[in-house]
């Protein structure tokens, strides 16, 4: 038994942005391999390519966000939402970068905290943060949300 519930996609996850949305697929699907990977073994080297994996990954979802961000003026549209994004984007970063220090360092995450961490972050990122960004985005594309 895997003992840490995986991610399911469902239609609260869905921004309607299918550009953000696809990316968090990915996110999700990566977040469940490195839960199952981590099932029965956390090793330094294991845990050191997760968080590198999955730090690119984000990066670059990041980069999808803001870029969006800025081509439909949403820090103009809403200053303090936007702030609060990208504050967000930053927080996440520090945090697995701090992570993989640790590692590298010799003090491993346990699997229960990594994915507390994750799981957490991104859901309550996608339900709130990213749901606002995806509102705002649709509102602009003339677009009805699904």
């Amino acid at each position: 038994m895997i003992g840490h519930e995986l991610i399911v996609w469902n239609d609260n996850l869905v921004t309607g942005v299918a550009e953000i949305d696809e990316q968090h697929r990915i996110l999700i699907n990566s977040i469940n391999e490195a839960n199952t990977r981590l099932a029965n073994n956390i090793s330094a080297e294991l845990l050191d390519q997760i968080t590198r994996d999955l730090l690119s990954y984000a990066l670059y979802h990041f980069e999808t966000e803001e870029e969006l961000m800025q081509e439909f003026n949403y820090t103009g549209a809403n200053t303090e939402d936007s702030d609060t994004h990208l504050q967000q984007h930053r927080a996440f970063s520090s945090t697995v970068v701090s992570v993989r220090e640790n590692i590298k360092a010799g003090n491993l995450i346990s699997r229960e905290e990594l994915l507390s961490f994750l799981n957490g972050w991104l859901i309550n990122h996608i339900l709130n943060t990213d749901k606002r960004l995806a509102a705002f985005i649709l509102s602009k594309r003339g677009a009805v949300k699904v």
